[in-house]
């Protein structure tokens, strides 16, 4: 299964950074409600592969491992139960590994030439990462143009404003981002204003909504 496959459906992947286990299962609860069963745990705190764990079990949500950057992570995190891994550039170590797994991987890029090596690797979805440093939608449509056949998933930067804008945008097969997940939502318990965002967030991206619609959420 690819990276693009499994994201099937989740045009949104909230990327999180949680250090306690024991509030991932409110986390879970609060993603599911707002109607967005999916979440990227990054690998940059020590309890991140059993956080991701507590999450998998639920059975109810697609969850990924994110930051990742050797393959000992690639490791934790196929045990801890991780559909996908995402890295924030390009490691041909960190791919193969995956790839040996079976589990599909998303690596960064922000080059062409990094995309000619994803290529190389027999990847065609890819995170662009930094996104708004690197240059926002209009390096997305640049590469796009060179590089038809890759699925973009940017991340870095994106907000509740910004995201309809580039999931306009026939390349981008999601976008990564933190707003409805934010740091201060999660230390402080906040699980109903969790759901909320992911809620106006889900409204926001129907093929009704207008793009202003995200907005009327909190900011990320």
């Amino acid at each position: 299964m690819t990276a693009t496959e499994v994201l099937r459906g989740h045009r949104v992947v909230p990327v999180v950074v949680l250090d306690e286990p024991e509030r991932a299962d409110d986390l879970g609860a609060a993603l599911v409600a707002g109607g967005l069963p999916v979440a990227e745990v990054t690998f940059r705190v020590p309890a991140a592969a059993a956080v991701l764990g507590r999450l998998a079990e639920r059975g109810d949500l697609v969850v990924g491992a994110g930051t990742v950057l050797t393959t000992e992570q690639v490791d934790q995190a196929h045990g801890a139960g991780a559909r996908f891994v995402v890295s924030p550039g390009l490691s041909a170590d960190v791919v193969r590994r995956c790839q040996e797994l079976g589990l599909p991987v998303i690596p960064g890029v922000s080059t062409a030439t990094e995309l000619m090596q994803a290529l190389t690797l027999g990847l065609d979805t890819v995170k662009f990462f930094p996104a708004e440093a690197c240059g926002g939608l209009g390096a997305v449509k640049a590469l796009a143009a060179a590089f038809p056949q890759v699925r973009f998933v940017p991340t870095g930067g994106i907000t509740a404003e910004t995201a309809p804008t580039y999931l306009a945008h026939r390349a981008v097969a999601a976008v990564g981002g933190s707003w409805m997940v934010a740091p201060d939502l999660l230390a402080g318990g906040r699980w109903d204003e969790v759901e909320a965002r992911c809620a106006t967030t889900v409204a926001a991206l129907a093929p009704s909504a207008t793009p202003t619609s995200v907005a009327q959420g909190a900011p990320a």
